[in-house]
């Protein structure tokens, strides 16, 4: 007769992580003097129901029996197999989590023996040592420093484990804190609180933006209102320079601070003739622009500014060439 265990890949796991022991038949239909044993299993020889030995894998004599009356066996896995604990803590900031701990454990010849006769439920016990665990190292850390030091817990379980599984016949292989969990409130207020803080940075940065921008524009503006101040300063020092040497020219005579200040009148008045009639938008302005009215503009302004020369002075000379000059502008 052939073993009963039965094959496949989970036929010797338990739903919960448990390795049950198991009743063996020999492989003599007349008794169970001979028995196969399979790579993967520990068979544990009994005889008149008293433990004898542990028989590892291979064709193995058992003695003499008779019908299965003297000699019985039990099997277990010596494969890796992992449990699963699923622990519910709370943290030092009070935030309840569910803690997801992987404990892989298997069973040696020489640990079999415990393995099959001291513990009861494998289960029971492993979630009893886990949740001892971690729940005396998790309330010391904060919500964050959980997932932090994953590795941390899972080492304090592991040691913990080795230490105390050991004498019943389980060698903790390695204990894996595979997940941390929050409640589900939790999950979704720190979603919202590190949402709110990058909507709050991304308009920060944005006012920064524009800050910067309204500045710069500012700082441009500025330098270009000085650059086209001193671009007319040179116009208007070109113009009247250009007046004075066109006046002077050949002769010794020249032209006082107020004959300037005049010529710079009439010549700003010519302008802004032209920018109202080049300026589509102005609006209609009548201006008198033939040469009297500008003689009488030039009269205005000498009755409006003080005279640079003194009392009974006169250079009818320069007038005479100032309002030739007038005359020529008016003309163009």
């Amino acid at each position: 007769a052939t073993p009963s265990l039965p094959h496949g890949p989970m036929a010797r796991v338990h739903p919960d992580g448990q390795q049950p022991a198991r009743e063996e038949v020999g492989c003599l239909p007349c008794g169970n003097c001979l028995v196969i044993v399979p790579q993967d299993c520990f068979f544990a020889l009994e005889r008149f129901g008293k433990f004898q030995e542990i028989l590892e894998p291979g064709l193995r004599w058992a003695g003499l029996d008779l019908c299965g009356a003297c000699v019985n066996f039990r099997s277990v896995s010596s494969r890796v197999i992992q449990s699963f604990v699923r622990i519910t803590t709370k943290t030092t900031d009070n935030v309840f989590v569910f803690v997801h701990v992987a404990v892989q454990h298997s069973i040696s010849a020489k640990s079999a023996e415990a393995a099959l006769y001291k513990l009861n439920d494998i289960s029971e016990q492993l979630d009893s040592y886990v949740s001892d665990v971690v729940r005396s190292f998790v309330p010391s850390l904060t919500l964050d420093e959980c997932f932090e030091k994953k590795d941390e817990i899972s080492v304090a379980v592991e040691e913990k484990l080795k230490d105390v599984m050991i004498q019943y016949g389980l060698e903790i292989t390695k204990a894996l804190v595979v997940n941390v969990e929050p409640d589900v409130t939790v999950v979704k207020s720190m979603n919202e609180i590190t949402k709110q803080r990058r909507l709050r940075d991304a308009q920060q940065m944005q006012s920064e933006g524009e800050q910067i921008r309204t500045v710069k524009a500012a700082e441009a503006a500025a330098d270009a209102k000085q650059l086209q101040g001193e671009g007319i300063a040179r116009q208007r020092r070109a113009i009247i320079d250009g007046i004075r040497e066109s006046i002077t020219f050949g002769v010794e005579e020249t032209l006082s601070a107020d004959e300037i200040s005049h010529l710079l009148v009439v010549t700003q008045y010519y302008e802004t003739l032209r920018d109202v009639a080049s300026n589509n938008e102005s609006s209609i302005v009548f201006l008198d622009g033939s040469v009297g009215a500008v003689k009488d503009l030039v009269g205005q302004v000498r009755r409006g500014m003080p005279k640079g020369l003194a009392p009974g002075v006169r250079k009818p000379s320069q007038q005479d060439m100032v309002e030739m000059e007038l005359a020529k502008l008016s003309a163009s």
